[in-house]
């Protein structure tokens, strides 16, 4: 993650709400795989956890259980911390422990959560770092289970970018099957991988922008500014694509879990080998 990431979402903080339908749909989809699967955790990571949007329903699905909140972006923090109203801690409610941290180097010891969680997340991220820092953190047995994007993701905006010979404005996004692997070399077992295509409608190509920087994700930095014949050309390519009155932006949804496999091998690389009794 770099400065200029923490600072797009860091100016996105105090509107982002009122731009993240995407993401909090997704977030509730991703809440919704966890049917069927049993944890009883006692501490719950929320990867990114933004402005706290998940915190309610990981709340209401696990009243026991302890939940750590963490975003690189101070501002997203600050919103998180308001989520349970002051009348709720009156009356013992606890609320989220937050803190500010980078994914890559987690600030939690190792084994110490049985479920992380994380939504939208992973894509501006180096996914086999966040995954070995997730398979630390979690005890055996732990269950990991994310969102992020595909590759297919803003095609329609990238397409309308290249045209203006500037198509890698556009982040690039990881291949679901390539994040499964990465999964099982981080040491997690039996990972799931699931994929939906999600389409939004926009009346102008400006108000889809203005939602892609109210939720921090906007063109990729320390590029030179694209020049008026430049956001004709790109405007232009765009309309290509409107349908009954409105233009579509798709996104390719990926879901993901699995579980922390027990290791093979110790930390000075001595393999572990297990003893059954024999019957």
């Amino acid at each position: 993650m770099t400065d200029a990431m923490r600072s797009a979402f860091e100016r996105a903080a105090p509107e982002y709400d009122a731009h993240d339908a995407l993401p909090r749909e997704v977030g509730r989809r991703l809440v919704e795989h966890l049917d069927g699967l049993v944890i009883d955790p006692e501490l719950i990571v929320d990867l990114g956890c933004g402005t706290g949007t998940s915190f309610e329903a990981l709340r209401e699905r696990y009243p026991r259980a302890r939940i750590a909140g963490l975003d690189f972006a101070h501002a997203m923090l600050r919103r998180a911390s308001a989520r349970v109203p002051w009348w709720k801690r009156a009356l013992g409610g606890a609320s989220p422990v937050l803190a500010c941290a980078d994914a890559h180097r987690l600030p939690l010891a190792a084994g110490c959560a049985q479920f992380a969680f994380s939504n939208l997340m992973l894509q501006w991220c180096r996914a086999e770092t966040v995954f070995a820092e997730v398979a630390r953190v979690l005890a055996v047995d732990g269950l990991f289970m994310f969102s992020t994007f595909g590759p297919d993701t803003l095609k329609e905006l990238r397409a309308a970018f290249a045209a203006a010979g500037e198509a890698d404005r556009v982040n690039p996004f990881v291949d679901m099957h390539d994040l499964g692997d990465a999964l099982v070399q981080a040491g997690f077992a039996d990972p799931v991988m699931e994929m939906e295509m999600l389409t939004l409608e926009y009346d102008t190509l400006d108000a889809l922008l203005g939602d892609l920087r109210g939720v921090g994700s906007s063109s990729r930095a320390g590029k030179r500014p694209i020049d008026g014949a430049q956001w004709q050309a790109i405007h232009a390519e765009y309309e290509k694509y409107r349908r009954g009155g409105v233009l579509p932006s798709t996104y390719e949804v990926v879901y993901g879990h699995a579980w922390k496999a027990a290791p093979r091998r110790t930390a000075d690389g001595r393999q572990v080998i297990e003893f059954r009794e024999r019957r």
